[in-house]
């Protein structure tokens, strides 16, 4: 289920939110029924964007930081999953490696990093941090912010284990998305499981292929609901061979974004949306916000700045874009305190365990927020007041808001677990 949490969207509940929230119970069934076909990823976090009219994932990340935006009041429930998705992979787990990002400096990452060892140290386990930096000889005291420290270490691979000194893990947790390529050393494993798989790196993963699940079960979950599966899935094409730099490829992308548009506005006549639609063009692979431009006309793509050029060329750790993806954009009605602002949401196996807004002042509802100059605040747990109160009329309390988001989310969650059977190289096949 889904925690009931005071949101910053308090206006009247459109008719998809009234929808869901009235077949919540249908919504409960047909998921468990989908867990016990498909493996959730080990953890999940989901970028949504909310237009009033449309509800929609922009990014789903399987190795999310931004733990520590969480309000200590989740860690109960992120205790709970963690022991929930432990037990199901290694019920007699006493040891837990957590292999983190190498960018030691960014103090915001680090304490992620720190949040999540809480989680899993109150989950009954021995954490410890191995580290993929060579540079690394012996254990290494990082301090952080608030006081405490972090005590990296090197990893050691003994033949089809991996480990550290005096530290034999029954589990390894990547919260490295693998953007440089996936290490020798975590290759070949046995007898130990490695969550979440390679194969959900940035090396493997595809974004166009992850919507291309998405759609899929954004379709068998509106004809649930009876509803079109547009009002919540964001349209999207692909593009492979593309080079900025050098304008290779470029005729792709703008027949494609021509393509989308023109399917938008047709869509947004259709529900009478007095909106302008825009595009979203984004490396195929790849996180942190980086090689992301909006695309509100065709012409945007003549005459692309030396500057965007640089920044869709390249991302995280240097590494080259030469696919794209064009997706539908979803406009942001969120605001925190006047600055436009989109809903994330955290799941530890298939348990949402809470979420935050990323709000940027900067930016308008038509762009991106994972950006410079983004901040996060945390979605806090609403009042025992604000909770249903059994045997009233309809609409005497307040109804759960974030329920909705959760459901969104969990979809993407799913959609990646189709993604990572579709993609995973040691699946049997069926001739």
């Amino acid at each position: 289920m889904v925690p009931h949490l005071i949101t910053a969207l308090n206006g009247p509940i459109n008719e998809l939110e009234q929808r869901v929230l009235e077949s919540m119970p249908a919504i409960e069934r047909w998921f468990r029924l989908e867990w016990m076909e498909h493996t959730p990823p080990f953890y999940t976090s989901v970028d949504l964007r909310n237009a009033g009219f449309k509800l929609a994932p922009v990014d789903t990340n399987l190795f999310p930081g931004g733990f520590n935006n969480l309000t200590p009041e989740m860690l109960p429930l992120a205790v709970q999953a963690a022991m929930a998705a432990i037990e199901k992979i290694c019920p007699e787990a006493k040891n837990l490696l957590l292999i983190p990002e190498g960018h030691t400096r960014n103090t915001f990452y680090l304490s992620n990093v720190q949040r999540l060892m809480r989680i899993f140290h109150q989950a009954g386990l021995n954490v410890r941090l191995g580290t993929l930096d060579g540079d690394v000889k012996t254990p290494t005291r990082i301090a952080l912010p608030d006081g405490g420290e972090l005590t990296l270490e090197p990893l050691v691979r003994t033949r089809g284990r991996l480990g550290l000194k005096d530290f034999d893990p029954c589990t390894i947790l990547l919260n490295n998305d693998l953007s440089a390529g996936i290490p020798k050393v975590l290759e070949g494993l046995h007898e130990q499981y490695l969550l979440p798989p390679l194969h959900a790196g940035w090396p493997v993963r595809r974004k166009s292929r992850h919507f291309r699940s998405y759609e899929e079960v954004a379709k068998k979950f509106a004809k649930l609901l009876g509803m079109d599966p547009w009002l919540i899935n964001p349209m999207a094409a692909h593009c492979g061979q593309v080079d900025f730099d050098t304008s290779v490829g470029l005729d792709c992308v703008r027949g494609h974004a021509e393509a989308l548009l023109t399917k938008v506005r047709r869509k947004y006549k259709e529900y009478g949306i007095n909106e302008k639609p825009f595009v979203i063009v984004k490396a195929d692979n790849g996180t942190y916000g980086m090689g992301i431009m909006t695309v509100r006309d065709v012409k945007d793509l003549d005459d692309v700045g030396r500057r965007t050029r640089s920044k869709m060329s390249v991302v995280k750790d240097g590494q080259p874009v030469d696919e794209v993806i064009i997706q539908e954009g979803v406009p942001t009605y969120e605001r925190m305190n006047d600055a436009v602002a989109e809903p994330v949401v955290y799941m530890i196996d298939r348990y949402v365990v809470g979420g935050f807004y990323r709000v940027h002042a900067e930016r308008g509802i038509d762009e991106n927020l994972n950006a410079p100059g983004s901040s996060f605040v945390p979605l806090a747990f609403a009042e025992s007041h604000h909770l249903p109160r059994l045997g009233e009329k309809p609409g005497v309390s307040a109804p759960n808001r974030f329920y909705m988001y959760g459901v969104i989310g969990r979809l993407a969650m799913l959609a990646a677990s189709y993604e990572l059977e579709a993609t995973d190289p040691n699946a049997e096949t069926y001739e």
